[in-house]
């Protein structure tokens, strides 16, 4: 059995000053990080997932991805946006605010490569982004990504077991498979 439940991405301002054109993760986090053994670390949890996971050694600015993801989730088609997203920076490596490569990720999961063009240049999302950036203020949302559900939290990568005791603890029902499988 699974829980069912409603998960609503919303956007958090991860780095903001960050430029366009990026920043080496080095130069963003210093010596205060071994950097290639937090993405060994996230290479090894990906594998062990089955996930495709490179990396990337440079942080870019994901403003208009967040923009484009709430436009994305008004269409339907917000999970396979954010997934293309997520592919396109993690495993491909490509910045994640160059308005070409957003309109091309937006066109490969089905939608309008021009009106996402159109959605970018008139910034259409830019204050629902900012009304989200201001809950995460509200909520003390620190890190990414984080699982609030009524007053409990769960905060970065964690395993399926610490999802279900999150929903069991806040009352959340068990779906039943009437197709016999589960």
């Amino acid at each position: 059995m699974e829980y069912e439940i409603l998960v609503r991405w919303r956007a958090f301002p991860l780095h903001p000053e960050t430029p366009d054109e990026g920043i080496s993760l080095d130069q963003l986090l210093g010596p205060r990080l071994d950097i290639q053994e937090i993405r060994s670390r996230l290479a090894k949890t990906a594998g062990d997932l089955g996930l495709p996971f490179r990396g990337s050694d440079t942080l870019y600015n994901s403003r208009l991805a967040q923009e484009l993801g709430l436009w994305s989730e008004t269409k339907n088609r917000g999970d396979a946006f954010h997934a293309a997203v997520f592919k396109a920076y993690f495993v491909d490596g490509r910045n994640i605010s160059n308005v070409p490569i957003l309109v091309e990720l937006a066109s490969s999961v089905g939608l309008s490569a021009h009106e996402a063009a159109e959605v970018l240049a008139a910034r259409a999302f830019k204050e629902a982004v900012d009304s989200d950036w201001e809950l995460s203020r509200e909520k003390s949302v620190t890190a990414v990504p984080t699982f609030i559900l009524n007053q409990d939290r769960l905060v970065g990568a964690q395993p399926y077991a610490a999802f279900q005791e999150l929903m069991g603890k806040n009352g959340a029902k068990r779906r039943v498979h009437t197709s016999g499988i589960s």
